[in-house]
């Protein structure tokens, strides 16, 4: 564990916080982007990962990125589908998690992403499969700049995420269709494109980081009670002015 790494104390709750938010979104409505992006973060907050990230299968046999803590883990599974190779895509097509101490001794198993993965500053990778009976529709990635396996307990933990948010998106009453399964799927998808064309809109009227900016739209979503894809359309199309947005925005602490 690291030297900022949370007691045991701390730990146990902020894991009850945690999955008590997961275990929230079995109710008629949620924001299942808002979740996915909840479910990364806690994954940093609870184990000793330096960064986390999340891709959901779209239904056509591919990948997209959905949710992430830092811009270079957005750009590594970005580029794992882009190179068809990483440990995210094997954990993908094999419905097992794909556990990688150290990524140095994998360079020949994916020739183009561990270098860039190694030149980035991580040193060991953990894909585990967001599954529910029989179907894997995501993966859920963890990156730690140390080498390494996760202990027993850590696995458990992020298992445990993993397999709750996966109830969460896939709910029994959506399973007994699986045209209702693929479009909520859908929807995160989509969702996630007008997120990022709001976050470079903010962005670029308030001079901010795009994780500033991503912040500052989220606080505004929570704060009015909507959904962060409604309040990310607004933005886009001009309906929500991005001074009105950030006149409100709070700090990134109360995120």
């Amino acid at each position: 564990m690291s030297d900022n790494a949370p007691s045991t104390t701390e730990r146990e709750s902020r894991l009850l916080r945690a999955l008590v938010q997961l275990a929230d979104t079995l109710v008629d409505d949620y924001d299942v982007v808002d979740l996915l992006h909840g479910l990364v973060e806690h994954c940093v907050q609870l184990l000793d990962a330096t960064a986390a990230g999340l891709m959901l299968s779209d239904q056509h046999g591919g990948l997209r990125v959905v949710a992430y803590t830092s811009v270079q883990t957005r750009m590594l599974e970005l580029f794992q589908v882009q190179a068809s190779e990483g440990p995210c895509l094997d954990c993908v097509h094999s419905g097992e998690p794909v556990l990688v101490a150290d990524l140095s001794t994998e360079l020949r198993r994916w020739p183009r992403f561990a270098p860039l993965a190694v030149e980035e500053g991580f040193a060991s990778v953990y894909a585990v499969p967001m599954r529910l009976r029989r179907e894997t529709i995501g993966t859920l990635n963890l990156f730690r700049r140390d080498t390494g396996l996760l202990n027993d307990e850590d696995m458990l933990v992020v298992r445990a995420l993993a397999d709750t948010a996966t109830i969460g998106i896939l709910q029994e009453r959506a399973i007994r269709r699986s045209e209702i399964v693929t479009e909520q799927l859908q929807t995160a998808l989509n969702s996630r494109v007008v997120i990022e064309q709001a976050k470079g809109v903010l962005a670029f009227a308030g001079d901010l980081e795009m994780e500033q900016a991503f912040n500052a739209l989220r606080s505004y979503a929570r704060s009015a009670g909507r959904r962060l894809a409604d309040v990310a359309r607004e933005l886009v199309v001009g309906e929500l002015r991005p001074a009105d947005l950030l006149a409100v925005r709070r700090p990134a602490s109360d995120a």
